[in-house]
């Protein structure tokens, strides 16, 4: 009988969306011990951002790299992070993860209506 290469707590084992999907946890935990309310928001990963329609195709703006969904009908706020766009932007791990807090921290501040800065006052220092 075969066994997996690695066991599952081995970043061996994890497939490039989990790495990703804990960059966007670490950055949210590091937010949360400022801003205790992020509890009540959820943190989403997806692949690529969606156009609104059929037949739509992208502009001359560059592919965002996150967005937000404010909370509405019963449904709490969400922040979205987008792994294509951002893996494409950055080369190895640290800068990766540095570019996902920076996406994190600008999403969060659109939806607390805070400047970056102030939600992270290390924002921008990279």
């Amino acid at each position: 009988m075969r066994g997996p290469i690695a066991p599952p707590q081995v970043p061996l084992a994890a497939s490039r969306a989990e790495v990703f999907a804990d960059l966007v946890q670490d950055s949210v935990e590091r937010l949360e011990r400022r801003w205790p309310q992020l509890a009540d928001i959820d943190f989403l990963v997806l692949e690529v951002p969606r156009l609104d329609g059929p037949g739509q195709v992208w502009s001359d703006e560059a592919v965002p790299l996150g967005g937000t969904l404010p909370s509405r009908d019963g449904r709490r706020a969400r922040v979205v992070v987008y792994r294509r766009p951002v893996e494409i932007r950055t080369k190895g791990r640290d800068e990766r993860a540095a570019l996902v807090h920076e996406v994190v921290v600008e999403q969060v501040a659109e939806l607390l209506g805070l400047t970056p800065e102030t939600v992270d006052p290390r924002y921008g220092e990279d």
